[in-house]
C-alpha cells in the first residue's frame, strides 16, 4: 500500500487557493500510482476559520470545494481530506472519503476540544456515531477508522475514539489533524498514536497541518506507524510537501524509520520563523522594522526576522536617550551589522525635553517616577509605528513571556506592534534559543555581551530589571503554563513572598495583555487566545488554614 502524507500549509479562508493546492497535490498522487493520499484537518478552510463558518456563503463555498476536489480523484486512488459539513443547524468537522470522484463517505469528529487555543464547541456538533468505513485499496476492501485530530487525544475522555473503532473492525486507523506546535508535542503525539498501534496491532495514519495561522504555528510532524508502533513514514518538521511510505498490508509492516534528533531550541527558532514568515506573507506585508536596545529580546527578534524575511527586508532602529549606555548602542549597532541589516538612529532626547517642558506643571512637585519612564518607551514606540507606516512595514514587538506576565512593559510604547514574536517565551527560554541561533549559524551573531549584561531597560540612572531571571523565570512558567497553585509551589520551594507578588503582579497586568500583539504559540498556555482571564479580578489564593 502506497501511502502519501499531504501535509499542506492552508491559508485560513482561501478556499480557492486551498483547493488548487489539493488539487495539484492528488495529481502529484496520481502519478506517483498512490493507494491512500490523506490531508490535515480543514484542509479545504484553514484552521480555524473561527466565525467566518458564520459569514455568507462560506459554508456552501467550502462544500463547492469539496465537489471539486472529488472530480479530480480518478482511478482507484483514495482521498482523505478535512472540510465542514452542515446537516440541518449543526455543523461537523468533518473528513471526506473520496474515491472514483464520488464522496464515498464523510466521518465527524467526535472530540470537541474546548480548552487552551480551541473553542470548537461554539461551532461543531460532535459525531453522532463512532463507525469505520469500508473502502477498496489496493484491490481489497479494507475497513478506515477515520478520526480526527482530538479524537486521539482521549485520556481526558471517558469515549475512547480510536478503541471504538477498531472494536468495529478498523484494520488502518486515519487521522486529520490541525495540532498546534509546541515543544514537546511530536514526541506527545507519536506516543498517542503507538500506543494505539501497537495496543490493537494496527497501522497508524496521522498527517497534520503545517504552517502558520494567525497565534497559532503547526508543525507538521506526520508519521504511519505499522502494526508494531514502528515510524515508517516522516512528513518531516515545519515542511510543506507530499512524503510516501509503503505499508506490507499483508504483514501490516513497513521499513522501519529513525527520526532526528532536534534540540528543543532549534523547533522553537523554527515554529518562531514559520509563524513571523507566514503572518507576514498571509496578511500581505514583507517588511519589519524593529526597535534594536542592545538587549537580548531585541536581539533574538531581529534573527527570527531575518530568517523568516530576508535580511533586506527588516529595519532596525536605534533609538538612544540620555540613559543609553554607550555598550548598548555598540551592541545594538554590531548585531545589525552581524546580520546585515540596515539601520536608522532616531536619538530621543530632543521630544523627551519636549514632553518634560509641556508636562512641567502637570508633573511639578513630585520626584520623577514611572511616568518620565514610560514617557521614554511610548516616545519610541510612537517613532516605530511612524517609520510602520510610512514604510508599509510591520512593527515587531519584542517583549518575553516572562515581562509580559508581571506586567514589565508599557502600554503604547514597548508593546506596540503587528505581532509579538517572543511572547511566549520565557526570559530564559530567550538565551537559550539565542544561544543555539549562534551555534546554528556558527558565528557570533548575537555579540557576547549581550548574553552576558545584566538586563535593563535603561530609562533612569544606573536602572537594572528588577527580577533575578533564573529564578523568577521558571517561577511565572510554573503559575502560567503548568498552573501550580501558590501551595505547590511553596511546596516546591518558592518563599510565600515572592509567589503572593508575582500572583498579584500577574493578576494586575491583565489589561495590558488584552490589548498586546497576538503572541506566536509555543507552549501549552499562551495568553491570548490560550489564556482567558478577567480584566475585573478579585480573586487571590489565599493561604490554606
Amino acid at each position: 500500500m502506497r501511502i502519501g502524507l499531504a501535509q499542506i500549509n492552508s491559508i485560513i479562508g482561501d478556499l480557492e487557493g486551498n483547493t488548487a493546492k489539493i488539487i495539484q497535490l492528488i495529481e502529484q498522487g496520481l502519478q506517483q500510482q498512490l493507494d491512500l493520499l490523506v490531508f490535515p484537518e480543514l484542509a479545504i478552510t484553514g484552521y480555524s476559520p473561527q466565525d467566518l463558518w458564520w459569514e455568507p456563503g462560506f459554508v456552501e463555498g467550502n462544500l463547492k470545494a469539496l465537489k471539486r476536489i472529488a472530480q479530480a480523484v480518478t482511478g482507484n486512488l483514495v482521498v482523505i481530506v478535512g472540510y465542514g459539513q452542515p446537516e440541518g443547524e449543526d455543523l461537523f468537522n468533518a473528513a471526506a472519503i473520496i474515491q472514483g470522484q464520488r464522496v464515498k463517505a464523510s466521518r465527524y469528529k467526535t472530540l470537541l476540544p474546548n480548552y487552551d487555543v480551541f473553542d470548537e464547541r461554539r461551532y461543531f456538533t460532535p459525531a453522532p456515531t463512532i463507525e469505520p468505513v469500508t473502502i477498496a485499496i489496493c484491490g481489497t476492501n479494507i475497513c478506515l477508522g477515520v478520526e480526527i485530530c482530538e479524537d486521539l487525544w482521549d485520556k481526558r475522555y471517558d469515549l475512547k475514539v480510536s478503541d471504538e473503532l477498531v472494536q468495529k473492525g478498523a484494520e488502518l486507523l486515519v487521522n486529520i489533524s490541525a495540532s498546534p506546535f509546541e515543544y514537546d508535542k511530536r514526541e506527545r503525539r507519536l506516543q498517542l498514536a503507538r500506543e494505539k498501534a501497537q495496543t490493537f496491532t494496527c497501522p497508524f495514519v496521522l498527517v497534520n497541518l503545517v504552517g502558520g495561522g494567525d497565534e497559532m504555528v503547526f508543525d507538521g510532524n506526520s508519521f504511519v506507524l505499522d502494526s508494531k508502533g514502528e515510524i515508517i513514514g516522516w512528513g518531516g518538521e515545519f515542511q510543506e510537501g507530499l512524503t510516501v511510505c509503503e505499508l506490507d498490508w499483508a504483514s501490516r509492516r513497513g521499513q522501519p524509520l529513525k527520526l532526528p534528533v532536534i534540540p528543543r531550541a532549534q523547533s522553537i527558532f523554527e515554529a518562531l520563523k514559520v509563524g513571523v514568515r507566514d503572518y507576514f506573507y498571509k496578511t500581505g506585508a514583507r517588511q519589519a522594522v524593529i526597535g534594536l536596545s542592545g538587549g537580548i529580546d531585541s536581539a533574538l527578534v531581529s534573527c527570527v526576522a531575518v530568517e523568516a524575511l530576508g535580511r533586506e527586508n527588516v529595519l532596525g532602529v536605534l533609538l538612544p536617550s540620555r540613559f543609553t549606555s554607550q555598550a548598548s548602542i555598540e551592541d545594538a549597532q554590531q548585531l545589525a551589522n552581524n546580520l546585515g541589516i540596515q539601520t536608522k538612529t532616531i536619538p530621543i532626547e530632543p521630544l523627551y525635553q519636549t514632553y518634560l517642558a509641556s508636562l512641567q506643571k502637570e508633573l511639578a512637585g513630585r520626584p520623577a517616577d514611572i511616568t518620565e519612564e514610560n514617557i521614554q518607551a511610548r516616545i519610541r514606540g510612537n517613532i516605530l509605528m511612524a517609520l510602520a507606516n510610512r514604510y508599509h512595514y510591520y512593527l515587531l514587538s519584542t517583549g518575553n513571556k516572562t515581562e509580559l506576565s508581571l506586567g514589565y512593559c508599557t502600554l503604547y510604547g514597548d508593546m506596540c506592534g503587528a505581532l509579538a514574536v517572543i511572547a511566549d517565551l520565557s526570559k530564559m527560554v530567550v538565551y537559550e534559543v539565542a544561544r543555539w541561533y549562534n551555534q546554528w549559524r556558527g558565528a557570533e551573531m548575537i555579540p557576547e555581551r549581550i548574553f552576558t549584561k545584566i538586563p535593563t531597560a535603561e530609562l533612569r540612572p544606573d536602572q537594572v530589571d528588577p527580577f533575578d531571571y533564573p529564578v523568577v523565570s521558571p517561577l511565572v512558567d510554573l503559575i502560567i503554563v503548568e498552573h501550580k497553585s501558590r501551595q505547590e509551589l511553596i511546596a516546591l520551594g518558592y518563599a510565600p513572598e515572592l509567589v503572593d507578588d508575582l500572583l498579584n503582579k500577574i493578576r494586575l497586568a491583565e489589561y495590558k495583555r488584552h490589548q498586546s500583539p497576538p503572541a506566536i504559540k509555543v507552549t501549552s498556555r499562551t495568553f491570548g487566545l490560550g489564556r482567558r482571564m478577567p480584566i475585573i479580578n478579585y480573586y487571590t489564593q489565599k493561604e490554606t488554614k
